[in-house]
């Protein structure tokens, strides 16, 4: 066994792992959209980073997730992972997918919201249904409200891969709460 090991390790160390690959993330100063946010309706403040009006959160920049539609109680993210958020099975890591259900849980909610209100998740359940991989191609997530209530939401998301399959859905339930 020790000598396989070692005959694994060297075959490791001679291994070409071919060119190290990067990725550059920008972002804008979160606080700020924040504090514009303070001042509008829930779906006025989605529908503005809809329309780019409004920067979108350094996270959504992080794992390359767009918010593309916004309605009162529904919205619609787009994500196209690559291998940067790959685990050590050549998977996208699930953290990436459960991240995109967790944002179309709460934004939906948010579209319900008015003006002094704010929200955070109190809890989520993921299914997953389906490996993804660069080759899955865009990932799409649709963020439903199931119920908004005046201190707690309830919502759910489903993500589909680019051929339409579902690989994951989730339902969440949030608290809502007044903002300072």
């Amino acid at each position: 066994m020790t000598d396989q090991l070692t005959d694994a390790h060297a075959a490791l160390e001679d291994a070409d792992w071919g060119p190290e690959r990067s990725r550059t993330v920008t972002w804008q100063d979160p606080t700020r959209a924040a504090e514009v946010g303070l001042g509008m309706a829930g779906i006025d403040y989605i529908r503005a980073i809809v329309a780019g009006t409004i920067p979108p959160p350094p996270s959504s920049q992080l794992i390359q997730m767009d918010l593309a539609e916004a309605e009162p109680g529904r919205v619609v993210f787009t994500c196209t992972p690559d291998e940067s958020a790959y685990n050590p099975i050549g998977a996208v890591h699930g953290g990436l997918v459960c991240t995109l259900l967790d944002s179309v849980a709460g934004c939906a909610l948010h579209t319900t919201l008015p003006q002094g209100k704010g929200y955070t998740s109190v809890e989520i359940k993921v299914n997953y249904l389906k490996a993804v991989r660069a080759s899955s191609g865009q990932l799409t997530a649709v963020g439903t409200v199931v119920k908004a209530g005046s201190r707690v939401g309830f919502t759910e998301g489903v993500v589909t891969d680019a051929s339409g399959a579902v690989v994951a859905t989730a339902t969440s339930t949030l608290l809502v709460f007044d903002l300072p």
